[in-house]
């Protein structure tokens, strides 16, 4: 090796000294190259790095080509803390081995083998098959994952290679079927364990990638972001799931002058935001439709930019704890800061300033009353959130009016969330 973390690939057998243990992470890059899925990946790069090797089991990129090859590949050398070997996904088309090496090849550690098949376009590779045999051939290898991309037909998904594909690789580790301790895959952005051909398959999408409904059976609220382990303990390969909480990595966030920079640039992005709405508003009103649809994308272009600079400094507590952590921040603002400023506001003759500070103040008490009953996410209920666009005010379905009862405005111009009731 040349002291860089990812490994090009240029032996189709490489023995490895001193390996015990491998991290795979599943699709970190198919969706898109930006921050806020990236932060997935770099928080499975540190989780993997507490093994002794990672493998990314495919769809490193959107799309194969140089520009995205350079990016992950840089942005891997940075973070990773071991050897990083890939194999090829579905998404790695075009420059893959000009970065990565052989699409087909084998690792030999001491205990145990991982033989990576280019299945990539839904077909093996003959060089693949034939490696695959060879591997399984020799008399000091006991214990073998054979890793490929697309799953093998299994019984919760369709969403993998035919049947005849399947056969063409049972026929090339049919002979020492006994040796090969698990079947690994990506493909699907979820997590799912299955048995078949009497061997187990481990599937494994969650490095990066949204987590996705793929079936009645795997729900996108059931599976967690995450790396899976291999071991090997007493000359057994064993293997455990580990999930990445959504706090899964903040390393930047602890630098103190980027995180002050970064706050300060969400501010920024944030502010520019609302300004681009207020001013698309100002142009619908006049009739310039396409000057109103111009400043609405550049809203949302900012607020993605905020949503990527806040992902760095993001710290979130489990999903389920978290409802919670934003009760008090409203309490305070309607029970004491807005009412001080309401009043100084008075105080100093600033009616619209006072107005706004008190209009703020009703809907942030509403806000509060809803987080308490959203803590108990499996038994909210409310179906339908209505909001005033003339003050904030937020309304139920069972509360709303024909008027707004904090500024007057009227309820054909309230924004509905969810089901609007009749």
């Amino acid at each position: 090796m040349d002291g860089k973390k990812i490994v090009k690939v240029t032996e189709q057998i490489t023995r490895l000294t001193d390996v015990h243990s491998i991290g795979v992470i599943g699709d970190p890059g198919c969706e898109g190259l930006g921050t806020y899925n990236m932060k997935v990946y770099a928080g499975a790069l540190e989780e993997s790095s507490k093994d002794d090797i990672t493998l990314v089991v495919g769809d490193l990129v959107p799309v194969g080509t140089g520009h995205y090859y350079q990016t992950i590949q840089d942005m891997t050398e940075t973070l990773a803390g071991n050897a990083v070997y890939s194999l090829r996904g579905n998404h790695d088309t075009g420059a893959y081995t000009d970065y990565f090496g052989h699409k087909n090849y084998a690792l030999l550690a001491e205990q145990f083998a991982v033989v990576v098949l280019d299945n990539a376009l839904r077909t093996f590779e003959e060089e693949g098959l034939t490696l695959l045999s060879k591997v399984l051939a020799m008399e000091e290898v006991r214990q073998v994952i054979i890793a490929f991309h697309i799953p093998v037909p299994n019984h919760f998904i369709l969403n993998c290679v035919s049947e005849e594909e399947f056969t063409r690789l049972k026929d090339a580790y049919g002979s020492w079927k006994d040796k090969v301790k698990y079947l690994l895959c990506g493909h699907v952005h979820s997590r799912f364990i299955d048995l078949v051909d009497g061997i187990p398959l481990i599937c494994t999408g969650g490095g990066g990638a949204m987590i996705e409904d793929v079936s009645k059976d795997i729900k996108a609220c059931d599976v967690e972001h995450h790396v899976v382990h291999f071991y090997e303990k007493d000359g057994v390969l064993d293997y455990r799931i580990a999930n990445l909480s959504e706090d899964c990595y903040g390393r930047e966030s602890e630098d103190d002058v980027l995180n002050q920079k970064l706050s300060e640039t969400v501010q920024g992005e944030l502010t520019a935001h609302f300004k681009y709405l207020m001013f698309a508003d100002r142009a619908e009103r006049r009739g310039l439709t396409q000057i109103s649809n111009l400043f609405r994308a550049l809203a949302v272009s900012e607020y993605h930019h905020a949503r990527n600079f806040y992902s760095v400094l993001e710290r979130p507590a489990a999903f389920m704890e978290s409802i919670g952590n934003y009760v008090p921040g409203e309490s305070f603002e309607y029970e004491h800061f807005y009412k001080m400023l309401a009043a100084y506001a008075k105080e100093h003759q600033s009616p619209l300033t006072e107005q706004a500070y008190e209009s703020a103040a009703a809907a942030e008490k509403v806000h509060a009353e809803l987080l308490k009953k959203a803590v108990d996410v499996e038994n909210f209920a409310e179906d339908t959130i209505y909001v005033c666009p003339i003050c904030g005010y937020v309304m139920t379905g069972e509360s709303v009016s024909e008027r707004c009862p904090v500024c007057g405005g009227p309820e054909r111009q309230f924004d509905v969330f969810g089901k609007k009731t009749e």
